[in-house]
């Protein structure tokens, strides 16, 4: 199961705490997209991954109750925190960088905390999309809630793509295997064209 974080409503859909959300779109977009549904507190589709079905996830409530959503969407699936993989923004990582991780802290991310919460565990596997750094005197919710700035829209659809590309290779082959060929920065991994 994929689940892209990020909040619900056009007032954000371009904001850089949206990226989660952003992923999702490209995973549809690449894998195929069934009918879309209203279940759990979530829009939900199943795409199809190398022949295995994924479900893909954007929470609808806002960001820092995402948990909610995600217990909901593991119950009505019968699925457990190891069969997730959530995206979300990370302000402290350059904009661009990927980071794919199988447990650990929320690093100061609301929505992942809570999840984390919700689900009862730090076993969770997540990718981080760096959004980063923030403007200087900005607030940090400021920064993560307004839309990506001029230069950073250039490159978006690179790091959306790199994004998706790895979170498919994670649904696919493993966490291990998207941490290997996509936590650095910049440039396509090896294999990926």
């Amino acid at each position: 199961m994929f689940v892209g974080l990020g909040n619900p409503g056009e007032e954000y859909r371009a904001s850089r705490h949206n990226i989660g959300f952003m992923i999702a779109e490209e995973l549809l977009r690449c894998h195929g997209a069934g009918n879309t549904e209203r279940r759990a507190r979530s829009i939900i589709q199943w795409a199809r991954i190398d022949g295995e079905e994924v479900l893909v996830a954007r929470p609808q409530t806002w960001m820092n109750r995402s948990g909610e959503a995600v217990v909901a969407l593991l119950q009505a699936v019968g699925a457990g925190p190891g069969d997730l993989l959530v995206a979300c923004d990370d302000l402290y990582l350059e904009f661009g960088t990927l980071r794919f991780r199988a447990r650990g802290s929320d690093g100061g991310h609301n929505g992942l905390a809570s999840v984390l919460e919700a689900v009862g565990t730090r076993e969770v596997p997540r990718l981080r999309i760096g959004v980063g750094p923030p403007d200087p005197g900005v607030p940090h919710a400021d920064f993560v809630l307004a839309p990506f700035g001029r230069p950073e829209r250039v490159g978006l659809p690179d790091v959306v793509d790199r994004a998706a590309a790895g979170a498919a290779v994670a649904l696919r082959d493993g966490i291990a295997v998207a941490m290997n060929r996509f936590n650095r920065r910049g440039g396509r991994p090896e294999g990926v064209s």
